[in-house]
């Protein structure tokens, strides 16, 4: 059965740094891009990083770019994402999601080609 949970979420200040972990079961894993998209209050949610199936290659939304990193453990099927240097403009609901069956040329930030969503966690930057 497919299941993405993410964990790490929560409180502080602006400069601080958090990082969050998607552990994920079910054979979708191995072939799937695997990314950390977000969500603010009165926004869409929007991608912030992706990883190739591989863990080769990564794309990050401008906003994040220098700052946040993503990496996975295929191991663990687990997929990080270190937020460094955060910003208030980083307070959101932040949800680990998987584009399932892509070759690395096809990981995109676009939610809407997400397959499976995790239940989130929140992030809350304080000035």
């Amino acid at each position: 059965q497919a299941y993405l949970s993410e964990s790490g979420g929560g409180s502080v200040q602006a400069g601080g740094s958090l990082r969050l972990t998607c552990s994920a079961s079910g054979n979708f894993f191995a072939t799937a891009c695997v990314g950390w998209f977000r969500e603010a209050p009165g926004k869409e949610r929007e991608g912030v990083a992706i990883i190739s199936r591989d863990g080769n290659w990564a794309k990050y939304a401008d906003s994040v770019s220098g700052r946040f990193t993503i990496s996975r453990d295929d191991s663990t099927k687990k997929v990080y994402l270190q937020m460094n240097s955060l910003d208030p403009e980083d307070t959101a609901m932040y949800y680990c999601g998987s584009q399932n069956l892509r070759l690395a040329s096809q990981c995109n930030l676009m939610a809407g080609d997400v397959n499976y969503w995790g239940h989130g966690t929140q992030v809350t930057v304080s000035s």
